[in-house]
């Protein structure tokens, strides 16, 4: 079997659990300047601090010990830290020239600590998703209140850098390429395009995970889609799964997986909340705890809603293994 039949095997099985949030874990181990540079960065003229994608380079053992922590809470997939690195996301820091590096790195720290647990176990497989963000610049809106003709990067732009990214990313040796987090489509559709160019005369190309997020009550993305529209605006690269995460809660985020359920028969659901909303005051910075998570996410699968649980902003491997242990019996979402 190829990579796509060999984990739509798995899926038509049991519900696959998917990782918890980065930028919550590496938050923990409190990085200074001086920890984000390394040896890598030591006389970059530019501050570093905050770039977590960095850290694959300058600090791999921090990023490396965060993931273990999911593969031992559970996860059967986890995400490359590489939701910016591309070389627009990178511009912000002036190191464009380490997009592919840094790609190249993320993934073979993946790859490595995923290879270890199949072989611990293999009847439980551990795969590498790709994970390629939404981008800091956006096709569809205007960064000038006063000019709403303005853009500030174009298609082709956004299409040559995630070219890069999924082009480093699949030398590294991801299993799939997780598109996420999305709020425009049209900076999406760039990254498909990509996608489907970089993948057209291969025989085993890999799986493509596409999620959108819903920004608000109002049930549309950013730039105004509904989930609907969402999911037709991007079907026609035929994505292993479709689904939703980040910016809400689970429990505002159930409609809206409902919907896809029902106008994406052929698809695989994937969802993975926060913790709920945003509270600074919270120790995590979010309010849900694991057992309040992993409740609302059974509901899901009770109800016969999805196919790939996990987490995203504010989420822990505590989470991680308390979403995993509440939907281990329940069966997954029957695709056609």
């Amino acid at each position: 079997m190829n990579r796509r039949e060999t984990i739509s095997a798995i899926l038509q099985k049991r519900i696959m659990i998917l990782d918890g949030g980065m930028g919550t874990m590496v938050q923990q181990y409190k990085l200074e300047e001086a920890d984000y540079r390394g040896h890598v960065c030591r006389d970059h003229p530019h501050d570093v601090k905050g770039n977590n994608d960095l850290l694959v380079l300058t600090k791999p053992e921090v990023i490396a010990e965060i993931q273990r922590s999911y593969l031992e809470a559970g996860a059967d997939i986890i995400e490359t830290d590489t939701f910016s690195a591309t070389s627009i996301g990178m511009s912000d820091y002036k190191l464009e020239h380490m997009v592919r590096a840094m790609n190249r790195a993320a993934a073979k720290i993946a790859r490595d600590l995923c290879d270890e647990f199949t072989k611990k176990n293999p009847d439980k497989p551990r795969f590498v998703a790709g994970a390629l963000g939404p981008m800091s610049r956006t096709a569809s809106i205007s960064p000038d209140v006063n000019d709403a003709s303005k853009r500030n990067v174009t298609f082709d732009e956004l299409h040559a850098a995630y070219k890069e990214q999924i082009e480093a990313l699949h030398s590294g040796g991801v299993d799939l390429i997780l598109v996420e987090t999305i709020f425009d489509t049209l900076n999406a559709k760039a990254a498909l395009f990509a996608y489907l160019e970089h993948f057209e005369n291969d025989p085993d190309p890999l799986p493509l995970m596409i999620s959108g997020t819903i920004t608000d009550a109002s049930g549309r993305t950013l730039t105004g889609q509904t989930i609907e529209a969402f999911w037709n605006s991007v079907r026609h690269a035929k994505p292993l799964s479709i689904g939703v995460n980040c910016a809400l809660g689970a429990v505002a985020m159930r409609p809206y997986v409902e919907a896809l359920a029902k106008v994406a028969p052929e698809a695989f659901i994937s969802v993975y909340p926060n913790a709920g909303l945003p509270n600074p005051l919270s120790d995590t910075g979010y309010d849900e705890t694991p057992s309040m998570t992993s409740g609302f996410l059974k509901e899901f699968a009770d109800s016969g809603l999805v196919n790939i649980v996990g987490g995203c902003c504010g989420t822990t491997p505590a989470h991680i293994k308390a979403i995993g242990d509440a939907v281990e019996k329940t069966p997954p979402r029957v695709v056609a």
